[in-house]
């Protein structure tokens, strides 16, 4: 019987796996959204009101991992379904939370660590149906998280501004239970053999497609900080666009269209940084996006207007967006396969420390200095850690394997 990698099914499946992570990376957005409500409502200063979206990132890092253990064992149609649960009864017990801290805690716990397996877990799972096309799978499939961010910043915005944020959060958790659950029932079918089991008869596991002269824990470690860097530098037009065009008198709507406009480039992003990963390496393709992200910040210092903002917003999208999915092309290039998931999770659970701290950062200096220039600057700074981690990687690789993995 032939392999179903890169087969029909395996095409099936990565749009099943776009579809989970559209629905299911909403928590990841839906705070940002809320947060100038949450801090009108609960009267927090706005370090405070971002210590919600700070406890997200910091559950979605750790479910990326633990959720990602699981997915190694059990496969992802169980761990899905788990968090898919997870996911929308910490929405709707977030909607009776009456200080910043509760809700803090709930978005950490159940909203974070449910939303993670929509995105690390599911990346590495989908990388052992394809092996030709596996930078535009893993692209395609975090894609779902900006997919997200086009879709439900103006859907919830529209429906906070009638509704208000409790009613839409409890909504918000009735819909993901109803819809994850039975798109997790499609992803029943197991890991493809070569990568799920040791090899039969004695022959050897499929090899990583590159390698250095680094051990894989070095490795782990270098690509842990340099995760951290870009997303500190990611987090602040992300997390803050919406607050800091309402602070210019723009209003939050244009924020929030901002935000959409910025996510749809991360997109094309994101889509084109898998496919050029799939002739130049994943390295390469991080060092591209990594480079083109820090001018793309430099640009919001100067430039503050309404036009200016959009045009800014659309030049962040496309230079950030292919940035973090490259970290699981690069695990999958230099790491053992039937690893991935823990592997993967351990990553972006650092790109999500970079996020959170980030996230708190940034409000933290517009708290001291009044305005978000400062910390545009200290996002440029902690961009040239990744770039400087990723030419070194990139300096140290032996070159592609015969085989591929």
């Amino acid at each position: 019987m032939s392999s179903p990698v890169d087969g029909p099914y395996a095409w099936f499946r990565l749009g099943v796996c776009v579809v989970l992570g559209t629905v299911g990376s909403i928590g990841m957005w839906s705070i940002i959204v809320a947060l100038p409500y949450v801090q009108a409502e609960l009267g927090v200063d706005r370090a405070s009101a971002s210590m919600p979206y700070t406890m997200t990132m910091i559950g979605f890092g750790l479910g990326n991992v633990l959720v990602g253990r699981l997915v190694d064992r059990l496969g992802i149609m169980l761990p899905l379904m788990g968090a898919a649960t997870a996911l929308g009864s910490g929405f709707m017990l977030a909607s009776s939370a009456t200080t910043i801290w509760q809700l803090a805690a709930v978005q950490g716990v159940l909203i974070g660590i449910g939303t993670s397996a929509g995105f690390g877990p599911l990346i590495a799972n989908i990388s052992h149906w394809f092996r030709r096309r596996r930078g535009i799978a893993v692209a395609a499939t975090a894609s779902g998280n900006y997919l997200a961010g086009v879709i439900w910043p103006t859907l919830l915005q529209g429906w906070i501004e009638t509704e208000g944020w409790r009613a839409t959060y409890f909504g918000v958790g009735v819909f993901c239970i109803v819809a994850m659950v039975p798109l997790a029932l499609l992803l029943r079918r197991s890991t493809p053999a070569e990568y799920a089991a040791p090899a039969m008869g004695g022959s050897a596991a499929p090899l990583p497609t590159h390698s250095l002269d680094l051990s894989p824990r070095a490795l782990q470690a270098m690509l842990a900080v340099a995760g951290v860097g870009c997303c500190v530098a990611m987090s602040m037009p992300q997390v803050h666009l919406v607050a800091y065009c309402a602070d210019l008198g723009y209003g939050v709507a244009r924020g929030a269209e901002m935000l959409s406009l910025m996510l749809a480039g991360g997109i094309v992003s994101r889509l084109a940084s898998g496919f050029l990963a799939d002739y130049i390496g994943g390295v390469r393709t991080l060092l591209l996006g990594s480079v083109l992200q820090g001018l793309a910040l430099l640009f919001y210092l100067p430039f503050d207007g309404l036009m200016s903002l959009y045009v800014i917003s659309l030049m962040f999208g496309l230079a950030q967006g292919g940035i973090v999915p490259m970290y699981a092309v690069i695990v999958r290039e230099y790491l053992p396969a039937r690893e991935a998931g823990q592997r993967v999770g351990i990553v972006i659970m650092a790109t999500l420390i970079g996020m959170a701290l980030g996230g708190w950062m940034s409000g933290w200096i517009f708290d001291v200095t009044g305005s978000y220039h400062a910390a545009f600057l200290n996002g440029i700074a902690w961009n040239l850690l990744n770039v400087a981690i990723m030419a070194s990687l990139l300096w140290r690789t032996r070159g592609p394997r015969a085989a591929a993995a």
